[in-house]
């Protein structure tokens, strides 16, 4: 049913945005209400405003805690236009009916994380803002809302195509997104009193995507991935690829000195450190080449061009780095569909959030590499050890569970992952070691979780390895740690697992 905008109930903390909105809402003769700060910007516009109070016929009271919270100013937003007794009160109680409504919310979230003053917080309660937001959406088979400065473009495209008329459907998406304002903001002032960190991962930018995880899946992602990256090239982000974004993301996100990983299906399978991006990437690459086809690409520093004619040879889907040179950039733009992202600031995810059942299931992030750093084995570690130890734990903390990570001279030669027992994982990660010609000896293993066994010891040791890495807490953790010292190698316990089921 088509609807004419015919009033506008403007109040917004936020003004950037909404100059073009309020020249349209004036170009179409639409009468315009509002308080405050916006008022005062609409007048400056040099655009005609009536003030709420004189539809209240009260002031800004209590420090401008009340301004809007008065039945003339609720009445024309709730009022039943096709109801005859809601139009005869309002026509009796002169007031005027108000068909949109432009609010956004106090900055609650940000002022909690800009200081620890709770008489500043709480006075960033916002009342009147959710009362009007929720208001409008109950009566959106009559009136227009808009809760966040998001939706202006929206607005704006209706007030320009359809001039000021909206249909039922446009109304009921507004009216959506309102309430899911309402809830995100509800939320954080829940969690601020409760303290927690939980968010709501529904109140977000929602994005229709072109399936799943299979092409008979619909999917959807709630987020804006624009407050991460900045997209210079290529198709849409899929479903796919946002989960391996996502991994890749985090595990380059474990690194200061120059790094890259190669992701495939969540799995690093190529991943070294070395002094330039061009040589991490050789490095990378050969610790898997067959599993990189198709990957997802991510390093910590700017891409050159001779990086950039490297990954050129091969095919892949993403590629994210903090900055391309602008040679670099050309040579990776001649592939449209090839998805090229700059990472604006380094991310880390605080918590995480998985359906299962009828519920849903959140944890905190997997931060950190070790709590403690206990030589067990045979002999100390060597100082090369120790670097390649703790990488390769970082490394292994990024694999599916169960989760062996090999590596030499700070690059991934062997890995095993996902496999349902952890000398499976091994004898996985010694078989990709041994495809790519890679000597064991002299590397390192780390494992997500304890050895239950000796027996990982054992056929580690076998394959040349000399030095590990486990977090410990087997009740036969003795067994291994005995072999160590039976056989000189050494053994780190690091007292934090890495599980990732």
């Amino acid at each position: 049913m088509q609807k004419k905008i015919q009033s506008a109930l403007i109040s917004v903390f936020y003004k950037d945005g909404l100059e073009n909105i309020v020249q349209q809402l004036n170009q179409l003769g639409i009468t315009i209400y509002s308080t405050g700060g916006t008022q005062k910007f609409i007048e400056e516009l040099n655009i005609p405003c009536v003030p709420v109070e004189s539809l209240t016929t009260y002031p800004s009271i209590l420090g401008g805690r009340v301004k809007t919270l008065h039945p003339s100013v609720f009445g024309g937003i709730l009022g039943k236009r096709e109801d005859a007794e809601h139009v005869a009160e309002m026509l009796q109680y002169h007031i005027p009916e108000i068909d949109l409504v432009i609010v956004d919310l106090y900055p609650f979230e940000e002022t909690v994380a800009s200081t620890t003053d709770e008489k500043l917080i709480i006075e960033k309660i916002d009342i009147g803002g959710p009362s009007m937001i929720r208001a409008a959406a109950k009566n959106h088979a009559s009136v227009v809302v808009v809760a966040a400065k998001q939706d202006y473009a929206l607005l704006e495209g209706i007030l320009k195509e359809q001039k000021g008329e909206t249909t039922l459907d446009q109304r009921r998406l507004f009216a959506i997104k309102a309430f899911d304002v309402c809830t995100g903001y509800d939320m954080a002032i829940s969690n601020y009193f409760n303290q927690s960190d939980f968010i709501n991962p529904f109140n977000k930018e929602k994005t229709v995507l072109r399936y799943g995880e299979n092409p008979h899946q619909q999917g959807v992602f709630y987020g804006n991935t624009n407050e991460i990256f900045d997209k210079l090239n290529g198709k849409e982000l899929s479903y796919n690829n946002l989960v391996d974004v996502d991994a890749a993301v985090q595990i380059i996100g474990e690194f200061d000195s120059t790094t890259f990983a190669i992701i495939k299906h969540t799995n690093v399978c190529g991943i070294a450190s070395r002094f330039t991006v061009k040589e991490s990437w050789d490095a990378a690459l050969a610790g898997d080449p067959e599993s990189a086809f198709g990957g997802v690409l991510v390093c910590n520093a700017a891409v050159d061009v001779a990086t950039a004619n490297a990954i050129n040879e091969i095919f892949f889907e993403v590629l994210i780095a903090p900055s391309y040179d602008a040679e670099a950039l050309e040579i990776l733009k001649t592939k449209k569909n090839r998805i090229l992202l700059q990472q604006k600031t380094k991310f880390t995810a605080t918590h995480q959030y998985k359906s299962v059942l009828n519920g849903i299931l959140t944890q905190q992030n997997d931060h950190g590499n070790y709590t403690d750093w206990k030589e067990e084995g045979g002999r100390e570690t060597t100082a090369i050890e120790k670097e390649d130890l703790i990488f390769a734990n970082i490394v292994c903390k990024h694999l599916k569970s169960n989760a062996i990570a090999l590596v030499k001279n700070k690059q991934l030669i062997g890995k095993g992952c996902g496999q349902t027992s952890r000398i499976d994982s091994l004898r996985q990660s010694i078989e990709k070691a041994k495809q790519f010609n890679f000597d064991l000896n002299g590397a390192v293993l780390a494992s997500d979780a304890f050895f239950p066994f000796d027996d990982c010891v054992k056929i580690a040791h076998a394959a040349g390895i000399a030095s590990f890495i486990q977090p410990g807490g087997s009740i036969r953790d003795k067994d291994s740690i005995e072999y160590c010292k039976a056989n000189a190698l050494a053994m780190v316990i690091t007292g934090l697992r890495h599980f990732k089921h």
